[in-house]
């Protein structure tokens, strides 16, 4: 049984992957500190499978992580670990350089004293690029970060880079859209409102609404980091994007709606209420998913309002998510106190 590693595999992608891969019938080893957004309720029916195993642990222990790698000898390393809440970022930036860059740093270094060779899918993400006022951004668009958070991101992407060319590290590299769907942790946008609904509170948005994202569903985006594993080309990023963009507001009222048609006698006092805008907030994020449509045979399955509507009952169906995270990391945040 072939093993494989999952950074950050506690968290909302993390654990979606995890799952994945465990359907495969790999054996999955399972590393995370355990902060805020990574909730021992998304891993709780993995603990009785018998091909999984978990440790708390952070990626800058390099001596730990080194002595796990030697211990398993795994076939490959999926990197998740990573803080990615941009306002948390603008907030406090040191954390994100200490997780997504020094990190990524000691990993990199783990692998290399490990006495076995590793494949590593390094999982970034869209926003590196920056703003996409016009059309789509490929793998060889420039870097053009505008928060703590992306910059961080696009440093640990670099790292790999360097690591690969320097060190002949067995790496590649993924960039991908906005993503959403079960166990996604409540201060981003689609679960945010999707509990403000629930809750007959209103739907916070930024500015007016109109900054566009590209959306995919948790699982297209796992079946994607699993077949970049198995076919994709060392040293090469690829864009996992879904084509299917939407500004803010967009998402609001499809969620409204979705509501409306399902639930519209519990759910039906929630309305959109613009609030100030963030610093240095991206308009466009917009990625050309080319490269792994034609090179590896990828596409998405789910279609945006299938995926909306199967995530709002998700949520419905576990309220015991909302009510295992501390409400003091993300109330406010949610709109709730006004």
């Amino acid at each position: 049984m072939k093993k494989i590693i999952v950074t950050g595999g506690s968290g909302f992608i993390g654990s979606n992957l995890i799952k994945l891969l465990l359907k495969k019938r790999y054996f999955v080893i399972n590393i995370d500190c355990l902060r805020y957004s990574a909730h021992p309720h998304n891993t709780r029916n993995f603990n009785k499978e018998k091909n999984y195993v978990f440790f708390k642990l952070d990626l800058n222990n390099k001596n730990k992580i080194t002595k796990l790698l030697n211990r398993f000898k795994p076939e490959g390393i999926f990197n998740l670990a990573a803080e990615t809440h941009v306002d948390r970022s603008i907030d406090n930036p040191f954390s994100f350089i200490h997780s997504n860059i020094l990190g990524t740093y000691n990993l990199l270094e783990s692998i290399l004293a490990c006495k076995k060779k590793i494949r590593l899918v390094h999982v970034s993400t869209d926003e590196v690029y920056g703003d996409v006022i016009k059309g789509r951004s490929d793998e060889k668009y420039p870097y053009s970060p505008s928060s703590p958070y992306s910059s961080s991101k696009a440093s640990a992407d670099h790292l790999v880079k360097a690591y690969i060319r320097t060190y002949k590290l067995q790496a590649l590299i993924s960039n991908c859209c906005n993503n959403y769907g079960p166990n996604q942790f409540p201060e981003k946008l689609i679960p945010k409102l999707i509990f403000n609904i629930m809750n007959n509170k209103a739907l916070p948005i930024y500015g007016k609404g109109k900054n566009s994202r590209e959306w995919m569903h948790v699982k297209d985006h796992c079946e994607a980091l699993l077949l970049i594993f198995l076919k994709g080309k060392i040293g090469e990023n690829y864009n996992i994007g879904s084509g299917t963009n939407l500004r803010n507001i967009d998402i609001a009222n499809k969620l409204l709606k979705i509501a409306k048609k399902n639930h519209s006698k519990v759910f039906n006092k929630s309305k959109i209420k613009f609030v100030k805008d963030r610093p240095g907030h991206d308009v466009r994020y917009a990625l050309n998913n080319k490269k792994i449509f034609k090179k590896l045979g990828w596409k998405t399955k789910i279609p945006l309002n299938k995926g909306l509507t199967e995530t709002f009952e998700w949520y419905l169906n576990n309220k015991s998510f909302f009510n295992s995270v501390s409400k003091k990391l993300y109330i406010n945040r949610l709109g709730l106190k006004k």
